[in-house]
């Protein structure tokens, strides 16, 4: 009866407040004639919006192939959610956090921000001043809204629907706002230490497999945790989206159609194909069989290992990228002991390690060359003030977004239970939170 109430009270506060907004904060002209922007770059940044869209139900696919047959509606309802809740969550108060005025480089003031204020097709963001900035707005938004889903695998097949909702929209306000401030916001502080992160190895990948094993830790273990995938289809259908999608992930954060853009399209590219790769030959050696699941989860490594560094290397290192990520995290899911911590779906091994792989080998792979903007070069041209910079927010970020993530996870348990009990469990999510099955 509680939860019903504050759900209630939570729609109906929304609607006031959106019905009374044009009292509240003055309305804004989307057009004064005044400001001009680039009409390429702009056409391509909507594209490259709705490329980052598409790659969350690319995830509840890939996903939701993984589980067994009666959890797939509820894990890929996860993903689809997650585009639900946080595109209104990021215009209520997450953009203004993330992208407000700084506060000591650590967050920002969501205020001026709230519901969107001020944030208009008239003006621009100082790094992007050629598109307008309700356009960079939703561009990030993208980002924020594929991170709590990536969490998902890893308590997959026994976490109540309701409290994941819940966790969502804590941890975009607490876990990613900050992370996105202190990376992307150019008054935050490792956007001043030039801490190098293109499209997301910490504020998306890194965070996202930290909170992960922190939900793993927190969930304790399923009670089966051997299930046959329910459709493998599902996986390489959700792979190709995800790799179609993460063009715009990649490319997009160029901010323009410009060459910075195909430089971090074909890095991406092989970076993604190296490492599945790399991912099929290495189980080769190892005495199994070349697998579609194995195949898929090692491009999709390959895709978060190349992230940070896609507009910063050179095609040979982003594949020198892709294998040492499909490597390590392919040694790592190996190795994980999964009778102790049940990360389902391995998210910590591929996108966590992934991400950190990919933040190390940026700080000792960037170059000028490639992108003249940056200040610091990497280690292999005989430079190391950037890759310690790396290796401080890697740790930082590590211990930051493990630590809060499993703060949030203790709250909301305390507010409402976070796993499904026994019978419900053994029923299988899709009935017992849904009432619907495959």
């Amino acid at each position: 009866m509680i939860r019903k109430t504050i759900v209630a009270l939570v729609l109906l506060a929304i609607l006031v407040f959106t019905f009374f907004s044009h009292l509240i904060f003055p309305a804004t002209a989307t057009s004064t004639g005044k400001v001009i922007f680039d009409t390429g770059d702009t056409a391509w940044m909507i594209v490259a919006t709705a490329l980052v869209l598409l790659m969350t139900p690319g995830l509840g696919f890939f996903y939701g192939g993984m589980v067994g047959k009666k959890n797939v509606i509820s894990t890929m309802l996860q993903s689809f959610m997650a585009m639900v809740i946080v595109s209104i969550l990021w215009v209520i108060v997450a953009y203004g956090l993330a992208f407000g005025p700084s506060i000591d480089g650590l967050v920002a003031n969501p205020i001026p921000n709230l519901f969107f204020h001020g944030v208009t097709a008239n003006t621009a963001w100082p790094l992007a001043p050629t598109i307008p900035l309700l356009l960079f707005a939703l561009f990030q938004a993208k980002f924020a809204i594929i991170t709590p889903a990536l969490i998902t695998g890893a308590f997959a097949e026994r976490i109540r629907f309701w409290a994941y909702l819940l966790f969502m929209v804590l941890f975009i306000l607490f876990v990613y706002a900050p992370l996105a401030h202190t990376t992307w916001h150019p008054d935050g502080l490792f956007f001043k230490m030039g801490v190098l992160d293109f499209a997301g190895g910490t504020v998306v990948h890194m965070s996202a497999g930290w909170a992960a094993l922190a939900g793993a830790l927190f969930l304790g273990k399923r009670k089966v945790q051997q299930v046959n995938p329910a459709r493998i289809t599902y996986v390489l259908l959700g792979t190709g989206l995800l790799w179609f999608g993460w063009f715009g992930f990649n490319a997009g954060s160029a901010m323009g159609a410009n060459g910075l853009a195909v430089q971090a399209l074909a890095t991406t590219t092989v970076g993604a194909a190296a490492a599945s790769m790399a991912w099929v030959f290495f189980d080769k050696i190892l005495g199994h069989k070349l697998s579609a699941m194995g195949a898929c989860i090692g491009a999709v490594v390959g895709l978060v290992a190349i992230t940070p560094a896609a507009g910063y290397v050179s095609i040979p290192h982003a594949i020198f990228i892709g294998i040492a990520a499909s490597l390590v995290s392919n040694l790592m899911v190996g190795k994980f002991p999964k009778s102790k911590i049940d990360d389902a779906l391995d998210v910590f091994s591929c996108h966590g390690v992934g991400g950190m792989v990919g933040m190390v080998l940026t700080g000792v792979f960037a170059s000028k060359q490639i992108n003249p903007a940056i200040t610091d070069q990497g280690m292999l041209f005989g430079e190391t003030k950037l890759f310690c910079n790396q290796l401080i927010a890697l740790v930082c970020v590590s211990a930051f977004a493990f630590a809060m993530s499993y703060i949030l996870f203790f709250v909301v348990n305390k507010i409402t239970p976070l796993r499904v009990t026994e019978e419900k469990e053994a029923l299988g999510l899709d009935i017992s939170q849904h009432g619907e099955y495959l």
